[in-house]
């Protein structure tokens, strides 16, 4: 039996003028086979690191959109998985960010797993439907609740 692994995250729902929504694309290897995701870019909470500071830098490093801007707190959610015969619990937090600048700077990836991601807008009224996991599925229809609020 393998460890359980407890830690918190924060991460963006990121949606341009177009109506579309950031997603990070990907092909990784579960157990034993090479599977495609399309997620949301988020991650670990640095030691002295706010959830919002977290959030814009996780979006930054994975997706190499810096210029975002938080629009509104989405709220948390908690998704627990195993993986490699460890148990995973962890608490999400997410941002409604608006794109500033359409200009990419560059990923800057710090895992080789992040190193695999492609930046990827897609029609926000379709990403319930494309994201790979629950837990993103669930804080996109959170985004688009809260922009029809807006209007």
């Amino acid at each position: 039996m393998g460890n359980t692994l407890v830690y918190s995250t924060a991460g963006g729902v990121v949606v341009n003028g177009k109506g579309q929504m950031l997603a990070l694309a990907r092909t990784v290897t579960r157990d034993g086979r090479a599977v495609e995701e399309l997620r949301l870019p988020k991650g670990h909470i640095d030691p002295g690191e706010t959830e919002e500071q977290a959030a814009l830098r996780e979006v930054g490093e994975e997706s190499g959109y810096w210029g975002v801007e938080i629009v509104r707190d989405l709220g948390t959610a908690h998704s627990s998985f195993s993986l490699n015969g460890d148990r995973y619990e962890r608490d999400e937090r997410y941002y409604l960010m608006r794109l500033t600048d359409t200009e990419r700077q560059g990923a800057q990836p710090v895992s080789d797993e992040e190193a695999l991601f492609e930046a990827r807008w897609v029609p926000l009224s379709e990403a319930d439907a494309l994201l790979t996991y629950p837990t993103e599925k669930e804080f996109a229809c959170r985004a688009m609740g809260a922009l029809r609020m807006e209007r």
